[in-house]
């Protein structure tokens, strides 16, 4: 039985477009946690909205209802690994940096760091198979294109030697990068057994929260609660356009693979990434060397890309 595939054209212009929106909820997350003081507690409050919109979703969804008994039969018949419902523990992950570490970073170089860590991420799961879209290996120019994007943290962290802090914060991106294509993964497989995008992404919202509020929890009990909120809605609103972020791979991965979905989400991401350090920076605003490394990230991505439309479009 095989389910209807998205052209991976469509696909790769799909995962981009989520990417730019990937970068607006950094952008807003990371104004949260300067605007309260506490990037866990911002990051609770983001997912925890997320959990809200998606709990709505599948109220309102038949087929997600369903889609959750299909989950519970799946994992019964053990035809679904436990392990892939935690892929919200990424996302939380992914979070908590817009507020701890992009603010500090500027939001181009957390953004470069997280590029380096799913292209990476994206090519060791394609080659193992453990995607939805089963084995994909990994093509001489996919592995150029995995080099350049490390390449690319290299010029615009060096490009901030004056901070040396910079480079290991750095790493945290890098880490939650390769988390972050992991969970496009386990999402993808955990859609496939629901048969529905939204049940997929609401066991993301349901474990992530757990994960954030804990951690959030925590801190509130050592540092207080934060004393003023800022009244902007739009400071609330980075929960819901991660449920899109999150809809978009789940539906989008068996299409396109990890590796290559990875790609254009994070193509997104730079492009918007660089327009807002430009405009409305977290950070520092834009450096030569960060604009450098973004480019280069940017030719990562096409370069490792267009080899495995071609080969893919030829083949189906």
């Amino acid at each position: 039985m095989s389910n209807p595939r998205f052209p991976v054209w469509a696909a790769l212009v799909g995962s981009g477009l989520a990417g730019v929106l990937v970068a607006v909820q950094s952008r807003i997350n990371g104004g949260l946690s300067q605007e309260l003081g506490n990037g866990y507690v911002a990051a609770a409050v983001s997912f925890g909205s997320g959990l809200v919109v998606m709990c709505l979703a599948v109220l309102a969804s038949r087929r997600a209802r369903a889609g959750l008994s299909k989950l519970r039969a799946e994992l019964a018949a053990r035809r679904l690994p436990v392990w892939t419902l935690f892929g919200g523990a990424a996302g939380a992950l992914f979070v908590l940096g817009q507020g701890l570490v992009a603010p500090l970073t500027g939001l181009a170089l957390f953004t470069v760091g997280i590029v380096a860590g799913q292209v990476a991420g994206g090519l060791i799961l394609d080659r193992a198979g453990l995607g939805p879209g089963g084995r994909i290996d990994p093509t001489p120019l996919r592995l150029a294109g995995t080099a350049l994007a490390i390449v690319a943290v290299v010029v615009a962290v060096s490009a901030d030697v004056s901070t040396l802090h910079a480079a290991w914060l750095v790493v945290f991106p890098l880490v939650v990068g390769v988390c972050v294509a992991g969970q496009s993964m386990v999402n993808g497989l955990v859609r496939a057994a629901a048969h529905s995008a939204i049940t997929s992404t609401f066991v993301n919202f349901v474990v992530g929260t757990a994960v954030l509020v804990a951690m959030a929890l925590v801190s509130v009990s050592i540092s207080g609660w934060p004393a003023a909120w800022p009244s902007s809605p739009l400071f609330y609103i980075g929960g819901l356009v991660g449920t899109v972020v999150i809809a978009i791979a789940a539906m989008l991965v068996r299409a396109a693979g990890v590796l290559l979905l990875s790609m254009s989400n994070v193509a997104g991401q730079l492009v918007a990434a660089v327009a807002f350090d430009a405009g409305i920076p977290l950070g520092g605003g834009l450096t030569p060397g960060l604009i450098a490394g973004s480019a280069i990230a940017l030719l990562a991505v096409v370069i490792a890309a267009l080899p495995s439309r071609k080969r893919r479009g030829a083949a189906g």
